[in-house]
């Protein structure tokens, strides 16, 4: 892969103005600055004005903020990250972003949306009857998709050149299921013109990205400060381990991130099945059993014996056959995962992870249920998280959560219509956005009955 740009230095612009990005992607492009290439650098972006702020302080601080990070034990280092060179302001036209991303400098966009914000089925279509998707149909630009074509167009009218599509979040094959969803949406806007120039001059590779990063607390501002001397007003931490997985497929170039660490390879299956399913679902599935037994925070409940133990137990028993044979020791990624949910330091909550539940489940948790049936083995420790995740809406639905739960494509009546049936869990068991084939199978929902019957006994003990 060449990875030489012309002599104009080249821009990354980056979507999505959370703290995952400042831990993550712009850390990697700022280790590429420190050691002498500076051929790329980051503009920042977001689709929504709710990271306006944000983007105001960091404008105010020339882009550079301080990065926190903290191992296992309690080892915090600081660093002043200086890649966002550019911060591009939020408009409700979002022209700003649109003029960024049509420049011929322009040579890679990559984004953060999470599960929710692609806007599709359980068949990974796209959900044509969304509101938002609707809308941006029409012609607003409320979503990545409605976004990214006005942006494509944009370069198409302008000759701009090819682009890169990269996403980084956690949907599995998230570049082929971006690329699906934005095809058809230029498909249904009749866009073919765009359609053939999209089709031709972007590539969309898979990656999986990794490093817990909770939303900023209040306390990190004083210890950076106290640090470094730099009164920051938007400093982000992360734990110490971070991981990147990109396949190798960039039409207009790219930074050369294989020298920062980040590996390059041919698929990255294998690397995004195990974080998926190993990390995200069991990262869920604590969150959601920590909250039902009144506790706050990640590592409290990864520290719960019986927590930690389902976990364990969902891993070993039902995911790691799933996933063997593989190139990956996944007993080991278990245990290091399980050692990093477990650091103290990161104080990561459980409604930060406890989130996007209706997504996460048929994204983390349902092929490893599949996967079991067809292996001809009940997969008992995986039916735990639907199970958990079942109690816990309940107690949304009877507002008794200790805390506002976020789901980008929550069906509030709905779920809200479900609870007040004369049998929810059945309801719960045959809904096939969340379960598939499996929500037309009687073994299934027994045994889903039987599971939640078991969290009910559990949090009653434990509470």
């Amino acid at each position: 892969m060449n990875t030489e740009t012309k002599s104009t230095p080249a821009v990354w612009l980056h979507i999505g103005a959370g703290s995952f990005h400042r831990a993550h992607q712009a850390w990697y492009l700022h280790r590429l600055l420190a050691a002498g290439d500076n051929r790329w650098t980051i503009s920042l972006a977001n689709i929504r004005d709710d990271a306006a702020p944000l983007l105001a302080a960091l404008q105010a601080q020339n882009g550079e903020y301080v990065l926190e990070t903290v191992t296992p034990a309690g080892e915090r280092k600081y660093e002043k990250i200086k890649s966002l060179r550019k911060i591009v302001p939020w408009d409700k036209e979002l022209s700003q972003l649109v003029e960024q991303g049509s420049l011929p400098e322009t040579r890679v966009i990559s984004f953060t949306v999470t599960e929710g914000g692609y806007y599709l089925d359980n068949q990974f279509n796209l959900q044509q009857d969304n509101a938002d998707i609707q809308a941006d149909l029409k012609g607003d630009c409320r979503t990545i998709y409605g976004a990214i074509s006005r942006i494509l167009q944009e370069r198409q009218e302008k000759h701009s050149g090819p682009v890169t599509l990269l996403n980084c979040d956690n949907l599995r094959h998230n570049g082929e299921r971006f690329r699906h969803g934005l095809l058809a949406f230029l498909a249904l806007r009749d866009q073919q013109s765009l359609l053939r120039w999209a089709t031709d001059q972007t590539r969309s590779p898979n990656t999986m990205v990794d490093r817990i990063t909770p939303r900023p607390a209040d306390d990190i501002a004083p210890r950076v400060l106290a640090q470094t001397g730099f009164a920051d007003k938007v400093p982000v931490m992360g734990e110490s381990f971070i991981q990147w997985v990109i396949e190798d497929d960039f039409i207009a170039g790219r930074p050369a991130l294989e020298n920062v660490g980040v590996e390059m390879v041919a698929s990255v299956l294998p690397y995004e099945e195990a974080k998926i399913r190993i990390l995200n679902a069991s990262h869920s599935c604590i969150a959601w059993a920590g909250s039902l037994i009144g506790q706050s925070y990640i590592h409290e409940s990864t520290k719960t014996a019986s927590i930690r133990q389902m976990a364990y137990d969902y891993v070993t028993q039902d995911v790691i056959p799933s996933l063997s044979p593989s190139p990956l020791d996944l007993a080991n990624y278990r245990d290091v995962v399980l050692e990093r949910f477990s650091n103290p330091y990161i104080r990561d909550t459980n409604q930060r992870v406890a989130a996007d539940g209706f997504s996460k489940i048929p994204g983390f948790i349902t092929p490893t249920l599949m996967e079991c049936y067809q292996r001809g083995c009940t997969p008992t420790a995986t039916a735990m998280l639907p199970a958990l995740f079942f109690v816990f809406m309940a107690r949304w639905h009877q507002g008794t959560l200790p805390y506002e739960y976020q789901d980008g494509v929550l069906d509030a009546p709905a779920v809200h219509a479900m609870f007040e049936s004369a049998d929810p869990v059945g309801l719960f068991a045959r809904d096939s956005q969340l379960f598939g084939l499996l929500a037309r199978d009687s073994q299934f929902e027994a045994l889903l009955r039987q599971s939640i019957d078991q969290v009910n006994t559990w949090v009653a003990a434990n509470r």
